[in-house]
């Protein structure tokens, strides 16, 4: 159907809205960029852990012409992934294992970057400008882009937050030489609000707008191959892939609504997966559990690790059995967690 709307911004935000995505934003991607000096800050600091591609990407990633230059404009969108209950309430049910809301449905990339592939064709047809699309892949700074286009702030926990969407939202942005009319950006509306940075369990904020990946429970269950450090173990509770706490406690998600995107619903295995079921996976059944999922990413000897610590944590005497296993395990790193929390169970 031919659209009625003249100017181009205004027909590809329409377009993307027509995709199924629930917010839309246009940027320059040439302008100045603030955030790439944030980011060498934080890598300087150490914060990004062992995450050594976020260093070796650094001048990539350090402006969004550094990654393209021709790119002119940024088209931004969100989808949202709000989930239809309170993730906080799963904290309570200690003998399960608590998945992060995002992890819980289809993989994203899949879902977002198939219609982003299609909002990139209409941008190249309007515009007549080369275009590339990016959905968390890349070397490319997403949440200053959407920023920048009116989708949001950023806000203390360092995450994006909307007035109609909370923090449950997904971003794909399709880069594109054409010189587009931005979007003034979304200012910030966290006034003195603390909820984000009080809740944490592990006090990864050193400041608000600050973030320490190697004390985050998101970087240490799915980033971090090692051994968890041992003095932060108590407090990820039964959070065994990622962790939603900053973002449940933001007061915007008042606004938000549940997704409408049913690839994104939770799958009822995963709402509540039992810690002894989990811990019993071998590679293969990780694999087939997991196929389509997000969680597929950590690998089945880092995740099994996770299910340890929760299990450690659970104050559970039952699930002791579960751990004997585990004692024999290949991974040194799922034997060590083991025996930790065998030692938390059985002392």
């Amino acid at each position: 159907m031919q659209s009625s709307i003249s100017d181009p911004e205004a027909r590809l935000k329409e377009r993307a809205l027509a995709l199924g995505f629930d917010a839309a934003g246009i940027t320059r991607a040439d302008g100045a960029w603030p955030a790439g000096d944030r980011l060498k800050t934080f890598v300087e600091l150490g914060r990004h852990g062992e995450m050594a591609w976020m260093e070796t990407t650094l001048e990539r990633r350090s402006a969004p012409t550094a990654m393209w230059p021709e790119a002119r404009s940024a088209l931004v969108v969100a989808l949202n992934y709000g989930p239809d209950h309170n993730p906080l309430d799963t904290l309570a049910q200690t003998a399960t294992g608590n998945i992060s809301v995002y992890a819980r449905g289809r993989d994203y990339h899949d879902v977002i970057k198939s219609r982003l592939k299609q909002l990139a064709g209409e941008v190249a047809s309007i515009t007549g400008g080369d275009v590339k699309v990016f959905v968390d892949t890349a070397p490319l700074m997403e949440k200053p882009l959407a920023h920048k286009a009116g989708l949001g702030w950023q806000g203390k926990h360092t995450n994006l937050v909307s007035r109609e969407l909370g923090s449950w939202f997904f971003l794909g942005t399709v880069l594109t030489s054409a010189a587009l009319e931005p979007d003034p950006p979304e200012t910030d509306h966290c006034g003195s609000c603390r909820a984000c940075l009080d809740i944490c369990p592990t006090g990864a904020f050193p400041a608000p707008y600050q973030l320490d990946a190697r004390r985050c429970i998101s970087y240490l269950t799915i980033e971090y191959a090692g051994p968890i450090p041992a003095e932060l173990r108590p407090a990820m509770g039964n959070r065994i892939y990622g962790c939603d706490d900053c973002l449940a406690a933001c007061p915007w998600n008042k606004f938000a609504s549940s997704a409408s995107e049913s690839a994104l619903y939770a799958r009822a295995e995963l709402k509540g997966p039992g810690l002894d079921e989990l811990a019993a996976l071998d590679d293969a059944a990780f694999r087939d559990v997991f196929s389509g999922s997000p969680v597929k990413r950590s690998g089945r000897d880092r995740f099994v690790r996770n299910v340890a610590v929760a299990i450690g944590n659970s104050g559970e005497a039952r699930l002791v059995a579960s751990l004997l296993p585990l004692l024999q395990d290949e991974a040194p790193v799922v034997r060590g967690a083991a025996i930790w929390a065998l030692a938390r169970l059985d002392p």
